[in-house]
């Protein structure tokens, strides 16, 4: 007689458990994310602090990023190995640790040194916290998963810069460290008691040491490079030239290591997936817009209109409320059966609104002009993030499944920092131009201009200065108002032509293949 093997039905949290679980899961990446940022605004009273220079202290936030963007994709073959509870807890506890420390350190390379410690636990959290959501749920609600785990993620990168700016100006920068000890080990003890291993996961046989070893060249000095190459001239600097070579050769060799054995760390042979491929250039070109417009506008409010950083940081959370509260409405329409790449396409379209709106600003213009442009960003974030990892992983299982979250993550992640990088490289080259520009109108034949540094001049010996300091202080002041302009001009076209490259997705996303028989499921994105 023949027997069939049922197979075991998969058991799904319920009741307070699930929601612990899941609250658990979204404060931890939460924490990952505001850390980093909320250092961003405070490095000037840090270097005051600890004597660092404004070079040296751009490692703080370097050392962050590299270990950050390094550990994401080998999360899901570190959870496997060690066990999802176990991993996920020690990244807890190894976050925690680190960020006790990086509040006592006392000297720059030991803040630099507890911040790259800082980015390994960070980066386990923020990929297996997403295989944690996505497991509390049964595949029909995977989209009421999304719109939950989003409505957290969203909100970290844009409540950093607010929370450091809070606690710098009110207690002292250090606390921006302290405040996640509570939270960590809250975090700990709920992680270990509600956080289950993956059904089905096996422990690697083998780990694959050369791939990860080619994995830290490649993408660690990458990192380094669009981090610190605007600083270094770029190519000019022998460094950035080493780095760059080493990183293009870790490349190469990961590549050809993983798809020539047969445990390899990340599994690239995801790639066959032609949806994997067009949401990763997506996932790319998403990363170079949500990172550039949150590194370029701080810059234009405080430079073009005299905005303070905590004024900035502020002003950016109702834009992450808005993309927060727009993650159940887009959950829902995919729940539905809508076609993402539809949706895709409207979010691009909105956030092509958001940065032209952008382009026009003046130095009349205040808090009250961008209100609408970044309701619109927050919407437009919304109807883009979910979809594109929902399209990327369709069909995806289990192990696989993991692993394409943090391919994307990675990817994301650089995509952010290539946004920035060129980002930098086109404000430096567009200052200079527009600068020419002006001083060509600045003349001692131009009636307007001397006019002006006239009545400046004058302005000055009225309150009492000598003929030669109101002169020199009237020419100070003239060349204040070139930089404002000039400023304001080349940011005004960082955004159009950041508004512009976000059109070229388009394209891509035509391109991704979607049956609406398949029923495409929201998985979560940060």
């Amino acid at each position: 007689m023949e027997t069939t093997t049922i197979p075991a039905q998969t058991v799904y949290p319920t009741g307070a458990t699930k929601w612990i679980l899941i609250l658990t899961a979204i404060s931890c990446a939460i924490l990952e994310l505001i850390d980093t940022t909320v250092v961003n605004v405070s490095l000037r009273e840090i270097s005051g602090n600890i004597g660092a220079t404004t070079t040296e202290i751009a490692w703080v936030i370097t050392a962050y990023a590299i270990s950050n963007v390094i550990i994401i994709p080998l999360a899901s073959m570190l959870s496997d190995f060690f066990g999802r509870k176990t991993y996920f807890t020690a990244s807890v506890v190894i976050f925690t640790f680190s960020s006790l420390m990086c509040g006592l350190s006392t000297n720059l390379w030991m803040l630099v040194f507890w911040r790259f410690v800082q980015g390994i636990g960070g980066g386990g959290l923020l990929s297996t916290a997403q295989s944690i959501i996505v497991g509390a749920f049964p595949p029909k609600k995977i989209s009421t998963a999304n719109a939950i785990f989003g409505m957290g993620i969203i909100m970290g990168p844009t409540f950093g810069p607010a929370l450091g700016g809070l606690i710098t100006d009110h207690l002292s920068w250090h606390w921006i460290f302290f405040v996640n000890i509570p939270i960590g080990v809250i975090a700990t003890i709920l992680a270990w008691t509600y956080v289950t291993d993956r059904e089905g996961a096996q422990k690697p046989r083998k780990i694959d040491w050369w791939g990860i070893l080619f994995l830290v060249l490649a993408v660690g000095s990458l990192q380094y490079v669009l981090e610190e190459g605007a600083a270094e001239d770029w190519f000019d600097s022998s460094e950035i030239l080493l780095l760059s070579i080493i990183s293009a050769f870790g490349f190469v060799a990961f590549i050809y290591r993983e798809l020539n054995i047969d445990y390899p760390a990340v599994n690239i042979r995801l790639y066959k997936n032609y949806n994997l491929v067009m949401a990763s250039i997506m996932n790319f070109m998403l990363g170079f817009i949500l990172f550039g417009t949150v590194f370029i506008f701080p810059l234009f409010a405080q430079i073009s209109l005299g905005w303070t950083a905590t004024d900035t940081g502020v002003f950016m959370i109702p834009s992450a409320l808005c993309a927060a509260f727009g993650m159940p409405f887009v959950g829902k329409l995919l729940g539905m059966g809508k076609n993402p790449k539809t949706i895709i396409i409207i979010g691009i379209c909105i956030t092509f609104i958001f940065l032209i709106m952008l382009s026009f600003a003046s130095p009349d213009s205040n808090q009250y002009n961008f209100y609408f442009p970044f309701v619109l960003r927050g919407i437009g974030l919304a109807f883009m993030m979910s979809p594109i990892l929902s399209l990327a992983v369709a069909g995806l299982k289990g192990k696989d499944l993991a692993q394409a979250i943090g391919l994307a993550n990675m990817i994301r992640q650089l995509g952010g920092a290539v946004g920035i990088a060129l980002i930098n490289i086109y404000l430096t080259h567009k200052n200079a131009e527009v600068r020419g520009s002006l001083l060509g109108y600045i003349t001692d034949y131009t009636g307007a201009s001397t006019e002006r540094i006239s009545m400046m001049t004058q302005n000055f010996i009225a309150k009492g200065f000598s003929q030669g300091d109101a002169e020199t202080l009237a020419y100070k002041t003239m060349e204040g108002a070139i930089f404002k302009q000039q400023a304001l001009v080349s940011y005004n076209q960082g955004f159009f032509i950041v508004g512009l490259s976000i059109l070229l997705c388009i394209p891509i996303v035509l391109l991704i293949r979607y049956k609406k028989a398949e029923k495409i499921e929201a998985v979560a994105e940060h």
